[in-house]
């Protein structure tokens, strides 16, 4: 177990999108900080696979299958994140993507294919939105959360090519603030965290920043555990741009 200033003993996180990517590596570093982790994927074999080598490991790891865009496979998913660790403290929302590339159909706007369009706005906002519900009673409970929600460097500047993806990261801005005012009384604060191009595949590494590169995963990880943490008690309703500068001054 890491040993530093940012240590979650007793406290439980559920991550979406962890089979994979920033949410795979985000459950990994709250685990090796103490935390209980449930991790969560549409992918369920995936997620399984990657909470038994944090067990292997000597942490503490569970897994459920979980299609964000589905209210009672959340539910579930929750209610087995309490079963087996007692409590909800940290919810991460990593789940999601631009459809035109997880659905391979990367054309114009004005051709995209409706259900292209819903897919992006439900996995990318609706998921975060669904998921946000189903703990934010427990969290008010115990008077104390975190929710953290993945958004994009796109919900700040836009973009002529993922349109839907676009409006739904921009969305989660407004999905922070909104549970920042409703948490804010009973201990649950809410973040968001923008992140520009993320080495987590290939073709990031060409997109243009202010830095003259692509963000490490770790980078982007860091903050979110920072703001997981206690450290970061005073925060809430901000979105964090970590971008490299791209959201200054570099276009689509």
């Amino acid at each position: 177990m890491k040993s530093d200033i940012f240590n979650f003993t007793g406290r439980t996180a559920i991550i979406t999108g962890a089979a994979s990517g920033m949410g795979r590596l985000t459950a990994a570093e709250l685990a090796q900080r103490g935390a209980k982790v449930m991790l969560t994927d549409i992918n369920a074999d995936e997620a399984a696979a990657a909470a038994a080598e944090l067990t292997a490991a000597g942490l503490t790891a569970e897994s459920a299958g979980v299609d964000v865009r589905d209210f009672d496979q959340i539910e579930a998913a929750v209610l087995k994140t309490v079963s087996c660790f007692g409590s909800v403290d940290i919810l991460v929302n990593a789940a999601g993507g631009a459809s035109t590339r997880v659905l391979k159909r990367n054309c114009d706007f004005k051709v995209q294919d409706i259900d292209c369009l819903e897919w992006g706005i439900d996995v990318n906002l609706k998921g975060p939105i669904l998921f946000s519900r189903a703990v934010i009673g427990r969290m008010i409970n115990q008077k104390r959360g975190v929710i953290v929600n993945l958004g994009s460097v796109v919900g700040v500047t836009g973009s002529a090519r993922n349109i839907d993806y676009s409006a739904a990261k921009s969305g989660i801005i407004g999905l922070t603030k909104a549970l920042a005012l409703y948490g804010a009384p009973h201990g649950v604060r809410a973040v968001c965290v923008s992140p520009g191009p993320v080495l987590t595949r290939p073709g990031m590494a060409g997109m243009k920043t202010l830095l003259g590169r692509a963000a490490e995963p770790i980078e982007i990880v860091d903050l979110i555990v920072y703001l997981c943490s206690d450290r970061a008690a005073f925060v809430t309703g901000t979105n964090f741009s970590i971008d490299g500068g791209r959201s200054c001054a570099i276009a689509d």
